[in-house]
C-alpha cells in the first residue's frame, strides 16, 4: 500500500509535535556578512541555507525551498538548489515553491522535473489556466500540489475576493481543484495564508481532509494561536521564513535561527 503525502505529514506530526515548515529564502542582501567576505555568492548561499537547515531540522517538519531565489543566482543556481536539497533529512517533507501553472504539456514536464528528477514531495502550484495545468502535478502517489487558494500577499485582495455566482473566486478554486483531484493518486492541498484567518477556518470547514500550507505567521503578521485555532484538526503545515532565517546577521546566526524555531514549534503546538 502506498503511503499518501497525508499519512507522512501526519506521522511526522506525531513524531516531533510540531507543524513547522521552514522556507528558504536566501536574500542576498540578508545572508550574513562573514558568509559574503569568505565565499562567493554561491557557496555563501548554500552554506547559509544547509546550516539554516541542520539548526531547525529538529523542530521543522518541512522545509520549503523557493525556486526564485535560486535562479536568480544564474548557471549555479540549480546546482546550489540540488544541494541544499540533498543536506534536507529523509524525515522531513519538502516543497517545490515553485507557482507552476502551465499548460497541460508544459505542466507535464514541469511534473516531471520537480517530482521525478528533484525528487521533492509537493509543489505549490498557480490555477490561473484551469484544469490541464493542474492535473498532471496529482498523478504522482505520495505527493501533494498545494494550489493557491487565499494567499496573504496584499494583492491576493485583487482578485480572490471577487464573487463568483455565490461564492468567492478563492471559495470556487479549491472547490474545484478539490473535484479536479478526486479519483487522482496524488493528494491536493492548498495555499491559504495566515493574515485571513476568517477565510482559513471556511475552507477549513468546506475541506476538512486537504492540506493546508499556510503562510504568514510571524513577519507577514499572522497569529499563531488563531492560525491553529481556525485550522483546525485537519493536515496543515505553518510556514515561517524570514522570521526564522533572519533572526540574527551574527557568525551564529545559525543558532538562532534554530532557537526562534524552536519558540515558533511551542507557539504552535502540535
Amino acid at each position: 500500500m502506498n503511503v499518501t503525502f497525508r499519512d507522512k505529514l501526519s506521522s511526522l506530526r506525531a513524531q516531533k509535535s510540531s507543524v513547522l515548515c521552514v522556507g528558504l529564502d536566501p536574500d542576498p542582501k540578508k545572508i550574513p556578512k562573514h558568509l559574503l567576505s569568505q565565499y562567493a555568492l554561491e557557496e555563501a548561499v548554500e552554506r547559509f541555507c544547509i546550516a539554516i537547515v541542520e539548526a531547525t531540522s529538529p523542530f521543522a517538519v518541512a522545509f520549503k525551498i523557493n525556486f526564485a531565489f535560486f535562479e536568480a543566482l544564474g548557471d549555479r543556481g540549480m546546482s546550489v538548489m540540488r544541494a541544499v536539497l540533498a543536506s534536507i533529512p529523509k524525515d522531513s517533507i519538502t516543497i517545490a515553491d515553485a507557482k507552476r501553472g502551465d499548460i497541460g504539456n508544459s505542466a507535464q514536464f514541469y511534473a516531471q522535473s520537480v517530482f521525478e528528477d528533484l525528487g521533492f514531495d509537493s509543489i505549490t502550484l498557480s490555477p490561473y489556466m484551469g484544469e490541464d495545468s493542474i492535473t498532471p502535478f496529482l498523478e504522482y502517489p505520495g505527493t501533494c500540489s498545494f494550489v493557491l487558494a487565499r494567499t496573504s500577499n496584499p494583492g491576493g485582495n485583487d482578485f480572490q475576493l471577487l464573487n463568483v455566482g455565490t461564492e468567492t473566486l478563492y471559495q470556487h478554486v479549491a472547490q474545484s481543484v478539490t473535484r479536479w483531484g478526486s479519483d487522482k493518486p496524488g493528494d491536493t492541498g492548498f495555499v491559504v495564508g495566515a493574515t485571513d484567518v476568517s477565510s482559513l477556518a471556511h475552507l477549513r470547514l468546506t475541506l476538512p481532509n486537504a492540506p493546508f500550507l499556510i503562510p504568514g505567521v510571524g513577519s507577514q503578521g499572522g497569529s499563531a494561536a488563531e492560525v491553529m485555532s481556525a485550522a483546525g484538526s485537519g493536515p496543515v503545515l505553518i510556514n515561517s521564513s524570514r522570521a526564522i532565517i533572519y533572526a540574527s546577521n551574527s557568525p551564529d546566526f545559525a543558532l538562532f535561527a534554530g532557537e526562534q524555531a524552536q519558540i515558533t514549534q511551542n507557539d504552535l503546538g502540535s
